[in-house]
């Protein structure tokens, strides 16, 4: 595991760290007993301890970083709660809460719900099946939506109820990337000040992810966006979580940490192997709470 907390080389574009708030779930229930991904093999060992491990060297991170974190506590039986981006979508204080499609799952839903009502969210309850921030992300003032594989088309017309705001509906057609998350990273979700001007929102994307119609989108609305090999995205590299400037990925995406080097970001390499047997990585453990 490395830590690169160390200023970014002078770059043709200055970019700017802003604290975030995050929802995070100690992985003590941990272990791979379904098969609800192509990354999941239950005859595969796995080992708690590791994992949790792991999480906790993602928790300092962000600590480290001058993030507030969140705990959601862990349920016995639910071993996935440690991916708490599926758990909601929140944005300006709303929690649009998560239908999974699978039964294992399906507890989880409740139980998040639970917990942002009690630290005072106002919740949207779900009509239609989504997987919360897996398959939603805010770019800027819009919605970038995932379907295909979990979350349902109405769920973005239920989404964009809820917020008020545009949705781009996009369509996943490789199965090892079945959340929007796995396939998309934000890496300036929101507007800021950058070189006197306005930050641009902007992404990192894995194009064979996508439908032919969706890339034509993504190439449309985000001219200037990283574009990530095959390599990098089969180890989880676009799973990752960025506050600007510094961005966690998969110390195996070094194609995509010198891609983030290059327009001045600051790449911090975070080794969760042990919850990627789940089919999580850094994003997949990290809910953004937006007040």
């Amino acid at each position: 595991m490395t830590h690169n907390i160390a200023p970014a080389a002078e770059s043709a574009t200055t970019r700017t760290a802003h604290r975030r708030r995050y929802l995070m779930c100690r992985p003590e229930h941990f272990t791979v007993s379904y098969t609800i991904n192509p990354w999941m093999e239950p005859a595969n060992p796995t080992d708690t301890a590791k994992a949790v491990r792991q999480w906790e060297a993602l928790y300092d991170a962000y600590l480290g970083f001058g993030h507030e974190v969140h705990l959601i506590d862990p349920i016995e039986g639910l071993p996935d709660m440690v991916y708490t981006a599926n758990g909601g979508f929140v944005i300006d204080g709303t929690a649009y809460g998560a239908k999974f499609r699978f039964a294992e799952r399906g507890p989880e839903g409740p139980a998040f719900m639970d917990w942002f009502r009690d630290n005072g969210f106002t919740v949207a309850d779900p009509v239609e099946v989504n997987e919360g921030e897996g398959d939603f992300l805010l770019v800027g003032d819009v919605i970038l939506a995932g379907t295909g594989f979990r979350s349902t088309g109405d769920s973005h017309r239920e989404v964009g109820e809820v917020f008020g705001k545009e949705v781009v509906s996009l369509t996943l057609v490789d199965p090892r990337f079945y959340h929007l998350d796995t396939a998309i990273a934000v890496l300036d979700p929101v507007q800021g000040v950058e070189n006197g001007g306005p930050e641009k929102a902007n992404i990192a994307y894995l194009p064979h992810a996508f439908d032919e119609r969706s890339r034509s989108i993504l190439a449309e609305r985000f001219p200037d966006a990283i574009l990530v090999s095959d390599d990098d995205g089969a180890v989880f590299g676009l799973n990752s979580s960025s506050d600007g400037y510094n961005v966690i990925i998969s110390p195996r995406a070094v194609g995509f940490e010198a891609q983030l080097r290059e327009r001045g970001y600051n790449p911090v390499m975070i080794d969760l192997s042990e919850l990627l047997l789940g089919g999580g990585g850094i994003k997949c453990c990290t809910l953004e709470l937006r007040r």
